[in-house]
């Protein structure tokens, strides 16, 4: 691809492998301190049952994505240790020290790193249905193919990013779309801010904005996730077009993909959703002259092919291709009228399918869980447990959280939506009966300080932010109102 000889993606490149490489990070960092407590040996959901089901039959091992667990038994201490070797294989990708090496040398990390946490995330059943799992871990395969710092960085994995950046952005808006009327009509925004799942500092500031406001929101969300995606890949006009200007087109898309992230960040907590989504659009960065003089000229060494050794052209050539046969079901979800959110077409989850929040909730329904030490309790008698993510304490400013996953947080918000409590939620209880250490360190307060409480009792609110003048008035960020029991009183003998 010679038109691109005016432009040279080096800091896209060391901005997409270092990012997504501390997105690795985090992620495993979140494994490391919650999944043995939800899915370990002694889970609420414990996948060493999940495991020992797929090997009952060849035709159910099949249906498990690839793990390492299939294969080695699952145990607290290997999933430990699988965590502590994918945080610094990750380390050292951030620092750039395999990037020094042969651009084999950082593609085995990157697959390293990717199977790694694809063997946590194909174990994980509910706590890891999250479409920016496969997110992580299609950006974690093509960063394998990048390359190193001693080459130019191959232009058809560089446009692979474009694509993967083309169907979250695009995906999202077409789920939009099709989906809540609120889309359409403009009112979307109107509830998100305080309907989300888990609000950030700043998210009260942004629900009390004008309607106007949320209304230029939603309208600016559909422009950056329609129209502004297909500019970028106004760059490839570069192999017919001389000058920067198709260059500088893809950069501006991409910048307005950044700002948008940017606002969810701030006014929210998704994970690393926004994160990832931030560290893809740099694939649009292509910068006239930066990077340039590193690669190689093809006088330096033999088997070169435009600075990089012949090897590496057959195999990121044959990434390409690969991408291009298996990318079908993907672009077909994108103009199918039944479109799919965060859909997988094989095994391995690459070329997916992303989309989130195609309907947005209107209203705020909260689970609590509360306890009590009295064999006769009155109502007074209940005391709350803390989460850190999710509203509880109506005084409380939301924390910020992303690009960290709290996932217990995540999936009590679920719980309203759904027409029964999940057998993990009724776990969840038992083992605050048991006061169980593992599961107490999933929360933000303990009203019993490590002591069993008598009884559990979960009961639900609708809450909703509070004015201005209410805030001036009681000092209280959230409004909710009288408690509706949802679960009776459970004792561990229950």
């Amino acid at each position: 691809m010679d038109g691109f000889a005016a432009v040279d993606f080096e800091f896209a490149r060391q901005v997409l492998q270092r990012g997504i490489a501390a997105l690795y990070i985090v992620a495993f960092v979140s494994s490391l301190n919650q999944f043995r407590a939800l899915l370990g040996e002694r889970g609420l959901l414990p996948a060493p049952d999940l495991l020992e089901w797929a090997r009952s039959s060849r035709s159910r091992g099949r249906m498990l994505r690839p793990t390492l667990f299939l294969r080695f038994r699952y145990t607290d201490k290997r999933l430990a240790a699988l965590c502590w070797a994918g945080i610094l294989v990750g380390a050292a990708l951030v620092a750039g020290l395999p990037q020094l090496g042969p651009p084999w040398v950082p593609m085995v990390c990157f697959l390293a790193v990717w199977f790694g946490y694809m063997s946590i995330v194909s174990i994980g059943q509910t706590f890891y249905g999250f479409g920016w799992e496969m997110l992580l871990l299609e950006a974690g395969f093509l960063a394998a193919f990048l390359g190193s710092n001693g080459e130019p960085p191959p232009t058809l994995v560089i446009v692979l990013f474009w694509w993967l950046l083309f169907r979250l952005e695009f995906g999202a808006g077409m789920i939009k779309i099709r989906g809540g009327r609120e889309w359409r009509d403009l009112t979307a925004l109107t509830y998100h801010h305080e309907t989300q799942p888990m609000p950030g500092p700043l998210s009260r500031q942004a629900h009390l904005l004008p309607r106007w406001f949320h209304q230029g929101e939603v309208l600016g969300n559909h422009f950056a996730q329609l129209v502004v995606p297909w500019f970028v890949f106004a760059p490839l006009l570069g192999l017919v077009l001389p000058g920067p200007a198709p260059a500088i087109v893809g950069a501006v898309a991409a910048s307005i993909i950044v700002a948008t992230q940017a606002w969810l960040v701030v006014t929210g907590n998704f994970a690393w959703l926004n994160w990832a989504t931030i560290v893809i659009a740099f694939a649009g960065f292509g910068i006239p002259g930066i990077g340039a003089a590193s690669a190689r000229a093809p006088s330096d060494l033999p088997l070169l092919v435009n600075g990089m050794p012949l090897y590496w052209v057959v195999m990121t050539t044959a990434v390409f291709v690969l991408y291009l046969a298996i990318s079908w079901p993907a672009a077909q979800n994108l103009a199918a009228r039944r479109q799919l959110m965060n859909a997988s077409f094989n095994r391995w989850q690459l070329a997916s399918a992303y989309g989130a929040f195609g309907t947005v909730t209107k209203r705020r329904i909260e689970y609590v869980v509360e306890g009590t030490a009295s064999d006769d309790p009155d109502d007074d008698d209940w005391l709350e447990y803390g989460f850190k993510g999710k509203p509880g304490d109506v005084r409380r400013i939301p924390r910020q959280w992303a690009p960290y996953h709290l996932r217990l947080d995540w999936l009590m918000w679920f719980l309203p939506l759904g027409r029964s409590l999940e057998d993990w939620f009724l776990t969840f209880l038992m083992r605050l009966l048991e006061s169980d250490a593992a599961t107490l360190r999933l929360l933000a307060r303990d009203p019993f300080a490590g002591e069993r409480p008598r009884a559990i009792r979960v009961v639900s609110y609708h809450y909703r932010f509070s004015t201005r003048a209410e805030f001036r008035a009681t000092g209280e960020r959230w409004v909710r109102d009288e408690p509706r029991l949802l679960v009776r009183p459970l004792r561990l003998r229950d």
